[in-house]
């Protein structure tokens, strides 16, 4: 009887162990419950970024105003009879600062 009762606790131990450190513990089991709620939210972003991507390619297919916006903006291209001016900040001189009258 006494040895039984020492193998049921050495089973119980056990058990505890793997419940609280083991292989799919409970500490591993939540960790991977946050890893699954973090890659979720990854792919919700990406799902957005990729709507957004889709919207411009379709733009860019069918239309030809996305394509002017977007060689202004980002090539500083104009259209005909259009005059582009590129405005160049001189840097502050050095030295005391002034105050504003």
């Amino acid at each position: 009887m006494k040895r039984l009762v020492v193998l049921l606790v050495l089973v119980l131990v056990w058990l505890q162990i793997q419940l609280w450190g083991g292989n799919g513990s409970l500490t591993e089991v939540n960790h991977l419950r946050n890893a699954i709620v973090e890659q979720q939210q990854r792919n919700a972003e990406l799902h957005e970024i990729n709507s957004a991507l889709h919207t411009d390619i379709t733009n860019l297919k069918n239309g030809v105003e996305v394509a002017e916006e977007l060689a202004r903006s980002e090539l500083a291209m104009t259209g005909k009879e259009e005059t582009f001016y590129h405005i160049i900040e001189l840097p502050k001189p050095a030295g005391p600062e002034l105050p504003d009258e």
